[in-house]
C-alpha cells in the first residue's frame, strides 16, 4: 500500500515517492498498476485538502488553476466533492493552465506595481514558508 499524508492543510509526498520506487524495483506492481494508484493517492490527498478548506472557510466556489487544471482525473473528483457542498467548480481554460512559474512571475509583477519591492541581496528562501502567514498588499489595498 503506498502512504497517505494528510496533515490539517499540508500535504507530504516524499513517503508516496520512495514507497512506489520501492514497488516499482521489487516488481511487486505493473507499471501500470503503479502509475494509477499513485495518481490516485496523490489526487486524493490534495481533494481532500480542498475539501477542508472549503469547509473552513465556508466558501462555495472552488477554482482549479496551474497544470493540475489540465488533468481530467482531479477535475472529475473535484467536480464530485463540490456536488457534496453545493458549492460551484470553475477551471482556467486550457491555454492559461500552466505551469506554476508563471503564476509567480505574475505574482511578482503585481506585488511589484503595489509598492513591495525587495533588493536581491535581501531576499532569501524560506523552505518553511507558510502562505496564510504572508499579507498581501495588493489585494489588501482593494478591499
Amino acid at each position: 500500500p503506498l502512504p497517505y499524508t494528510v496533515k490539517g492543510m499540508d500535504l507530504q509526498f516524499s513517503g508516496l515517492l520512495t514507497a512506489a520506487l520501492k514497488m516499482f524495483r521489487e516488481k511487486s506492481a505493473s507499471l501500470e498498476d503503479l502509475c494509477f494508484s499513485l495518481q490516485e493517492t496523490a489526487l486524493s490527498m490534495v481533494v481532500e485538502v480542498v475539501e477542508r478548506a472549503l469547509a473552513q472557510t465556508g466558501k462555495k466556489e472552488v477554482l482549479l488553476t496551474g497544470g493540475f487544471a489540465r488533468n481530467q482525473r482531479i477535475r472529475d473528483m473535484i467536480r464530485e466533492m463540490v456536488k457534496l457542498h453545493n458549492a460551484t467548480f470553475h477551471v482556467v481554460p486550457s491555454e492559461y493552465a500552466t505551469d506554476n512559474g508563471v503564476m509567480i512571475a505574475w505574482t511578482g509583477i503585481l506585488a511589484y506595481q503595489s509598492g513591495l519591492k525587495l533588493n536581491v541581496e535581501n531576499s532569501l528562501v524560506k523552505p518553511k514558508w507558510r502562505i496564510e502567514d504572508t499579507q498581501i498588499v495588493w489585494m489588501m489595498k482593494n478591499s
